[in-house]
């Protein structure tokens, strides 16, 4: 599935090695993030929970995939260096509520008096 890694670049300062993968997938749609880290794990002798891709680009036609993969010497440097939002995408933290959830939540809590502010959940729809 992984083709080759068409680029690896060590980074020093931040502690990742940067990886731009050719992946070819003839007669799949598209291949799963997991299963790309995995491959990529195996290629770079590591766990797949150090590994972080992003920027899926499909070429047209179909059946070849490009990407941007972060491989990191340990969860820790992971956690320390990358966004929150790329670690909640990789499920290594919790995703924050949106901003108009927040919000919502506040406007039902004022409709409601006393102790029934406790059981107002996040809306039944």
């Amino acid at each position: 599935m992984v083709h080759s890694d068409r680029k690896l670049l060590t980074n020093q300062l931040l502690q990742p090695k940067q990886i731009v993968a050719d992946i070819l997938h003839p007669g799949k749609a598209t291949v799963p993030k997991i299963e790309i880290r995995e491959k990529l794990a195996k290629m770079d002798k590591t766990t797949p929970d150090v590994i972080l891709v992003f920027g899926f680009r499909t070429h047209f036609g179909g059946g070849k995939m490009t990407t941007f993969g972060m491989i990191y010497d340990s969860l820790d440097y992971a956690k320390k260096n990358e966004p929150r939002h790329t670690l909640a995408r990789h499920g290594l933290s919790e995703k924050k509520t949106s901003r108009m959830q927040r919000k919502e939540h506040k406007d039902r809590m004022k409709k409601v008096r006393g102790t029934a502010k406790a059981n107002v959940g996040t809306g039944k729809r």
